[in-house]
């Protein structure tokens, strides 16, 4: 297919005129028919890379997907652009399973979300033989690797795929995988001299912050936090706490505060952690504690700050934990608040481990954790360093270590200080638009649009970026289209999105166009 062709569809469905980097050509070679590995940072648009070929190609894209929030909000937002997608797991019942199954049957689906769990089960192998399948996408492909961060057994039973189904091609794609990684999923699912994407690991708009501190000024510094980000109208937040008692504690005493917020672990039930994570992915609780169970693949673009409040295992797992922050690609904050005391969990963590070699690596992970800490290097190139990448800078200007400072966060003996000179809510609010107050002419407009949106999102049970992006948000405030001509060469509106909500947001944008 011809590179005019590619954007034709990109702007038809996604409503964007050009590609991020090495997008086209990664979809140019899943069009191929080439396997693919792929490592992109979180934000770097990983999902329209295997989604664009689907509908390129008019056949399926099964999709291996570890998360069933995930799944539901993908293939709904594919939907919302006119792109036909399902999933199959054990939300839906029989009746509703075998429409699905005979809608791909036909060939109707572009994209199918499965679970690594239901797909090398051997009667879904049998029935994914009989479809019109165009490739196999295998997204967050570094759990299959035992040498990675989130190794899951499940996932080391992809290779199946390539034994029962050895002429469909197959595209792994990953947001953090060091090199030994990265050899393992490519050996781990037989790629056959598969075209490869390295991306870049350094991601800009993040700034790395951490600091040792005891409790009590940990509790103090939480606390400043919380109180300024809250500040902004809007942007959410991530707090990782080390263990399920600890996220439960944390949550409580927030929530007494009066503060919107939901927890998150691996004890809960599957219904609560749902409608937990649901509520904070539509944004009616804005602060989500959560142990590391929570996270993997999870799309929120407006996520302002992480802030972890003990050591994470590896550096692997807080680069994708921290990387939550800032997927739209705006200013954001990647916070790390640790304790000596974390450092003998994690010791322990790790004498739990009973495989000989497994706990070796483990021990490996810890040593390269406690020097990221501890080190005064620049945080930004140790990350890229340690995923085998060399920036060609020494400093980056966006950690502590590069002398950077938050403006909440001050040393012990100034607390009191920056309490009372801190900006109040209306100050704060205009300082955390991220870079976004001078580029929008007018702030009500945006207000209207945040309102409405979030109004037709909880009407239909979808997150609000499922509607529009906040980016898309922000383009039309600058822009400020009058008819659907102008609508359309908005980033962010497509075709489908134009038809079904361009006749109300016109309406919106014209009551406030002379205001």
């Amino acid at each position: 297919m011809e590179s005019h062709d590619l954007h034709r569809l990109l702007h038809k469905y996604w409503g964007y005129s050009e590609f991020r980097p090495k997008q086209e050509a990664i979809v140019s070679a899943i069009l191929g028919r080439r396997d693919v590995a792929v490592v992109m940072p979180t934000g770097g648009g990983k999902s329209l890379c295997y989604q664009l070929p689907a509908v390129a190609m008019n056949r399926t894209c099964v999709v291996v997907s570890p998360l069933i929030a995930l799944m539901q909000d993908q293939a709904a937002s594919m939907r919302e652009i006119g792109i036909e997608a399902a999933f199959l797991n054990s939300t839906l019942d029989v009746t509703k399973q075998r429409e699905i199954k005979q809608r791909a049957a036909r060939g109707e689906l572009h994209l199918l979300y499965i679970s690594p769990e239901r797909i090398v089960r051997e009667d879904m192998l049998a029935w994914l033989r009989t479809l019109p399948i165009g490739f196999f996408a295998i997204d967050e492909a570094h759990c299959i690797s035992e040498w990675g961060h989130e190794f899951r057994p499940e996932y080391r039973q992809l290779g199946t795929l390539r034994e029962r189904l050895p002429e469909t091609p197959i595209a792994a794609f990953t947001a953090s995988a060091t090199r030994v990684v990265r050899h393992d999923i490519l050996a781990q699912l037989s790629l056959r001299d598969p075209a490869r994407f390295v991306m870049s690991f350094h991601r800009p708009n993040l700034r790395y912050i951490v600091r040792e501190c005891a409790t009590r000024e940990q509790d103090e510094l939480l606390d400043m936090a919380l109180e300024y980000y809250l500040d902004a109208d809007d942007g959410n937040l991530i707090l990782y706490a080390p263990t399920i008692r600890g996220t439960e504690e944390v949550a409580a005493r927030l929530a007494a505060r009066g503060v919107a917020v939901v927890a998150y672990h691996g004890k809960m039930s599957n219904d609560l952690r749902q409608k937990n994570q649901e509520l904070w992915m539509a944004g009616e609780a804005r602060v989500l504690v959560g142990t590391v169970a929570f996270g993997l693949g999870i799309n929120k673009p407006d996520v302002r700050a992480v802030v972890h409040l003990s050591l994470p295992k590896s550096l692997e797992q807080y680069y994708q934990e921290a990387g939550r922050a800032g997927r739209d690609g705006l200013p954001a904050d990647c916070v790390l608040l640790w304790q000596k005391r974390d450092v003998g969990l994690l010791t322990h963590f790790v004498q739990q481990v009973q495989d000989a070699n497994e706990r070796e690596r483990a021990w490996q992970r810890y040593h390269v954790m406690r020097r990221f800490v501890e080190q005064t290097r620049c945080r930004h190139r140790q990350i890229c360093l340690h995923f085998g990448e060399t920036p060609k800078w020494e400093h980056c200007g966006a950690c502590d270590c590069c002398g950077v400072t938050l403006d909440w966060m001050q040393a012990e003996r100034e607390i009191a200080a920056v309490v009372a000179k801190r900006p109040r809510a209306g100050e704060s609010a205009v300082r955390r638009k991220v870079a976004r107050a001078s580029d929008v002419a007018n702030e009500k407009l945006r207000d209207a649009l945040k309102e409405w949106r979030r109004e037709l999102a909880k009407a239909q049970s979808f997150p609000a970026y499922v509607i529009l992006h906040d980016t898309t948000l922000d383009a039309l405030c600058r822009q400020q289209p009058r008819n659907e001509t102008e609508l359309l060469a908005v980033a962010g509106i497509g075709e489908r999105k134009a038809e079904r909500f361009g006749a109300r947001i016109l309406e919106i944008v014209a009551a406030f166009a002379d205001s």
